[in-house]
This record gives C-alpha cells, structure tokens and sequence, in this order.
C-alpha cells in the first residue's frame, strides 16, 4: 500500500491593496457611464451591492490602472504579480512547515488567469531556491477547482519521488478584467479578487492525513463556465444556470467520495467549500445537506476575499483551522469550476502543526 500523505503547512496570502465593494462600484461607474446601457447599470448597483461580500484583494497600486491596462501591459503585471504572490505563499508555506528549499523534490503550480512560458514554476525554482534538478510542473484550465488536481498530482508525486512537494495555486483574476452590458462580465468584476496559496506535502504524520480524493466532469456543461477570447483577451462567461449545475456536479462528487469511505455527511465535522458566490454556496450546501452554519467558514472568505478562483478553497481550510479542529476529526475540500467540473478531498487531523 502507498505510504499516506500529509499537508505539512498552508500558506495563504493576498496583495495588499483592498478594496471596499461600494468604492469599487464607483470606480467602475464613473470609468463607463457613457458605455454602459440602463439594464448594465442596474446590474452593476445589483450585484456590487449584495452583502455576501464586502472587500477584495487587487494585485495593483491603483485600481483605475485595471480598466486603463493594454493587453501587453496585462500580461506584464499577470507576470509580475503571480510570480510574487506564489513566491510569498511558497516561502510562508516552507517555513511554517520547517522544510529547507534543498528538500524538495517537486513542485506542481496551477493557474488559469494568465499565461506565461517558461511557466511560474521556473520563476519559483529561482526565487525559493529550489534545486535545479527539481520536478516542476505547471498545470492550466482548471479555472476555479483547479487547487484539488494540483493536490492529487502531488500526492502522486509524493508517492513517486518522497521528499517534500510544494503545491501552489495562484490567480491574477484582475488580469482578465473586462467590460461591457454583459452580465457574465458584471458579475465577474463584482466578484473575483487576486490570491494565491500554497501547501506542503511530506510523508511525516502531522498536520493533515490526505485519506481519498476524487472528481467528477460534465464537459457537455462547459459553456456554463469558462474563459473565450475575444479580440486576443480573456473575457469571463458566466451562464445564470450554474447554481443548479453546480449544486448536481458538487454534491455527486461529495457522493462518490464519502461512499468510498463508507462514511456519511454527517460523519465529516468540517466543510470547506469554493465560496463561487452566494447563491452556489447556498445551493451546494443544500444539495449536500449541510447546515447553515456549517458553511460560515466559506461566507467568511467569501465577504473579506470573494472569489479569488483555484486558491479559494484553501483560505476556507486554513478559516476552518483557526475556528478550532480536534485530532481525528474530518473535514471534506469541495472546489468546482471550469469543465464544468467539481473536486472534493478527505482529510484528516492528525496533530497539532503550524498552519498559521
């Protein structure tokens, strides 16, 4: 049997720059009221408006250059920013973890906001002095679920290689900021933030035990959620069905996994769930069978951070730990997003760490 697998640390951060929802409304109205019809600028004081979430994190010195941005420009500071953030969440996640940058073995980054070749992986080897003959892998396309894959290649990798692997998710969503009467786009700039966040794995037994994972896709549903190109740049679509789609995906993972086990919802003490949005938190956690206040973890992030795509789940995990967890209890991961697909991970506490 393999060897188990153990999240060693977790290391979450934000760029400094915060933003109040009000403010950010504003700005956006004042740069395109001449753009923007009577039903996009009702749409923008709808969804800028609702209280699931107060601030955002910007991974920029002034807001206004966001809207101002050339495509080329966009990419420096996707670039630039990503590279910073990981390297932050990498150095933070090594040491909470007591892990020298000579003892790892692999590196496995995702991403979806930006592109970049040689990928953000080359930069962290770098930055984090890692050694130069390191696996380093980068991973694309999983949108917003896009932290579990990355988990599970490193757990694979863990059991191939040993040692210590770094896993990273890192999103520059303000990079892919776009504008116009299209209510994908205006729910998108009301919502997504820039974070990045950053795991250690090792076999050593504590922190915690990584007990099964899986997924679950419905590519027919693809469309419902995804980035297209339009005129060489990134635009957001969003489909007004996805509470439902997600909920069905979400909850036939969280099905499959728990079955596996043989355990039931009512087994697992924790719940860290995507915050997606409001209405998705909501529809998931009913489509689970979860009380309301089992999902006070995910509203949290989701008021102070919004949706800051794949690194999302792992400030809801790191949320749930400083709220107070026990030795052996469980706590289940649930991410979803492009594909249409969803993720969920068991995990186990299994001792006391620094996950802060």
């Amino acid at each position: 049997m393999a060897e188990a697998a153990y999240i060693a640390s977790i290391a979450c951060v934000v760029p400094p720059f915060r933003l109040d929802q009000k403010v950010a409304a504003d700005l956006i109205r004042d740069k395109f009221k001449q753009q923007l019809s009577h039903r996009g600028q009702a749409w923008l004081r709808a969804t800028f408006s609702h209280p699931g979430i107060r601030t955002r994190h910007f991974a920029v010195d002034d807001p206004a250059h966001i809207m101002e941005e050339t495509p080329d420009q966009r990419v420096v500071r996707f670039t630039e920013q990503s590279i910073n953030l990981s390297t932050e969440a990498g150095r933070l996640a090594l040491e909470r973890a007591g892990v020298e940058p000579g003892e790892v073995t692999c590196l496995v980054v995702n991403t979806c906001t930006g592109y970049i070749c040689p990928g953000i992986s080359t930069y962290l080897i770098e930055r984090l002095g890692l050694a130069r003959d390191v696996r380093a892998f980068d991973l694309v396309g999983s949108g917003c679920g896009g932290a579990i894959p990355n988990l599970q290649v490193s757990e694979a990798l863990l059991q191939t290689h040993g040692g210590c692997v770094v896993s990273v998710s890192v999103e520059i969503c303000s990079a892919a900021f776009q504008m116009d009467n299209d209510l994908s786009l205006i729910l998108s700039n009301a919502l997504f933030a820039d974070g990045a966040a950053a795991v250690v794995l090792r076999h050593e037994p504590q922190g915690l035990e990584i007990v099964a994972s899986t997924g679950r896709y419905a590519p027919e549903q693809r469309e419902a959620i995804r980035f297209v190109h339009r005129n060489g740049q990134l635009h957001n679509q969003l489909s007004t069905e996805l509470p439902g789609m997600v909920k069905q995906a979400a909850a036939g993972v969280v099905s499959n996994l728990l079955a596996e086990a043989r355990l039931g919802v009512k087994d697992i003490c924790h719940w860290a769930l995507h915050t997606g949005g409001d209405k998705i938190i909501g529809a998931v956690g009913k489509e689970i069978g979860l009380a309301e206040g089992q999902l006070t973890a995910t509203r949290s992030i989701l008021s102070e951070y919004g949706n800051m795509s794949s690194p999302t789940v792992w400030f809801v995990l790191e949320e749930l730990l400083r709220g107070g967890a026990s030795p052996g209890e469980l706590c289940v991961m649930v991410a979803y997003g492009a594909g249409l697909s969803a993720h969920a991970c068991l995990l186990r506490l299994v001792g006391v760490t620094s996950f802060y």
